[in-house]
C-alpha cells in the first residue's frame, strides 16, 4: 500500500503527546513496563526521559519529534508491515520514521525480547 501526500501531511502533524498515551496503554495492558516503552523511544531517537517529557509538554508534532531526532542508524534494520503499510516501502521520511516506531511499539507489546527490538546481537 502507497501512502499518499494527504496521509503524510496528517501523520507528520499529528502530536507526539496525543500518541504517546495510546503507546503506553498497548504496552502496560500487554505486560510491559513504561520504562521498557521509553528505552526502546530512546533507543530510536535518542531521546533521554527528561527531553521526551520536554517534547511532550511542548506537544509536537511527529514532524518536530523527527526533525530532532538522532535517529539510530540500526533503525533502518526495521522492517514488515505496520498500519497496512510495508515500511521498507515507505517514501516519505517523517511517515517512515513515525512507523518505525509504531513496529517497535508493536514489537514491544507482543512480548519480543529487548535484544531484538533493540537490533542488537544480530
Amino acid at each position: 500500500m502507497k501512502t499518499t501526500p494527504e496521509h503524510n501531511e496528517r501523520v507528520a502533524k499529528m502530536t507526539f503527546a496525543s500518541v504517546y498515551p495510546h503507546y503506553i496503554t498497548k504496552v502496560v495492558k500487554k505486560g510491559r513496563t513504561v520504562e521498557e516503552l521509553d528505552q526502546v523511544i530512546t533507543w530510536l531517537t535518542g531521546f533521554d526521559k527528561k527531553k521526551l517529557e520536554e517534547l511532550i509538554a511542548e506537544k509536537v508534532t511527529f514532524e518536530t519529534f523527527f526533525n530532532s531526532a538522532d535517529l539510530n542508524p540500526n533503525a533502518k534494520l526495521i522492517k514488515g508491515v505496520i498500519c497496512g503499510y510495508r515500511i521498507e516501502e515507505i517514501e516519505n521520511t517523517i511517515t517512515k520514521q513515525v512507523r518505525y516506531l509504531d513496529k517497535l511499539v508493536d514489537e514491544l507489546a507482543k512480548g519480543k525480547k529487548m535484544e531484538k527490538i533493540l537490533r542488537t546481537g544480530n
